[in-house]
């Protein structure tokens, strides 16, 4: 599949955004974070940033963006419209969430019950966003099981992560929540890792053969439905050669997992403001890694429609 920046964007920004949402309101709703004014404003605007800079980009990659609106009409048979209203709903108790915990300093009651509403409608939104591939029944690839746990995987990922950055910013940082970051990035690791293996052994039924019911024989195409590129082609067709895809999963797992690994071991060492900074070079790192992940995710993917051009 041709990776397109504005949807590899989309769902890495959309992915850390949703995590660290998740996380501030179940977080701030009980209490383990406190209700610091400049904590909540700027831990919640960078989760909104993400969320909404991603949004915006997947716009991008649409023929007609003025028109993007209508995608919320097809939710009944879209998990593309699913995540557009899922994501919107989720504003809602996001918004009442902020301006208790934020504004007005509280927590528990009211505040409680809306970051509750808000770590559910953020993973509702991410299930909905693996959701649109793992769907696909044409693209193996991503028609599997390791699909929808990997961006639920990565959005808590990155999303602990970024909220590590921010506590060790004010220097509210702790053993227990460093050591989850450093489990779950383990742990998304472990599942790059697997979901890779699986890709690579991966034995795709469908041929020319058996979509044309002639599977006693060989069957090939005497002349090619076009003399150049189209647009199935370019979209669906797009090829990485294996060298290319080797060193790029290498760079993934240094950027995305190795390093960030690295980093946070050291913070647990270290004192504000070295923790704060290697911090949030470690967030800054991963979150790099995660764009080359997800270039990847699209590249290495291989549409059966290409079959009809001999691919």
């Amino acid at each position: 599949m041709h990776p397109a920046f504005s949807v590899v964007f989309f769902t890495t920004a959309t992915g850390a955004g949703y995590g660290l949402l998740a996380l501030l309101g179940v977080l701030g709703g009980f209490q383990i974070i406190p209700p610091d004014f400049w904590l909540g404003f700027i831990g919640m605007g960078l989760a909104f940033g993400l969320i909404m800079a991603g949004l915006l980009s997947s716009t991008g990659h649409l023929g007609r963006p003025e028109r993007a609106w209508r995608a919320f009409s097809q939710w009944r048979s879209s998990w593309l419209s699913r995540e557009g209203v899922a994501s919107v709903t989720t504003f809602i108790p996001a918004g009442l969430f902020g301006i208790g915990w934020v504004f007005f300093g509280r927590s528990g009651g009211w505040v409680t019950v809306a970051g509750l509403l808000t770590a559910c409608g953020a993973v509702i939104t991410v299930c909905t966003t693996g959701m649109i591939y793992a769907s696909l029944k044409p693209i193996a690839q991503w028609h599997s099981r390791f699909t929808l746990p990997g961006y639920l995987i990565f959005s808590a990922m990155t999303g602990s992560v970024l909220l590590n950055a921010l506590l060790q910013g004010f220097a509210l940082g702790s053993k227990v929540q460093l050591a989850a970051c450093l489990l779950l990035t383990l742990f998304g690791w472990g599942w790059k890792v697997a979901t890779w293996r699986y890709n690579d052994r991966l034995e795709i039924a469908t041929t020319a053969n058996t979509a044309t019911g002639l599977a006693g024989g060989t069957v090939r195409s005497l002349e090619w439905p076009h003399t150049e590129e189209n647009y199935l082609l370019k979209e669906m067709g797009f090829r990485i050669a294996r060298k290319h895809s080797a060193r790029l999963r290498q760079i993934t797992q240094l950027l995305a997992f190795v390093l960030p690994l690295g980093l946070l071991a050291i913070v647990s060492a270290l004192s504000w403001p070295l923790a704060a900074l290697l911090s949030i070079l470690a967030a800054a790192i991963q979150f790099a890694g995660m764009l080359v992940e997800r270039w990847l995710f699209f590249a290495e993917a291989k549409h059966t429609v290409t079959l009809y051009y001999g691919r």
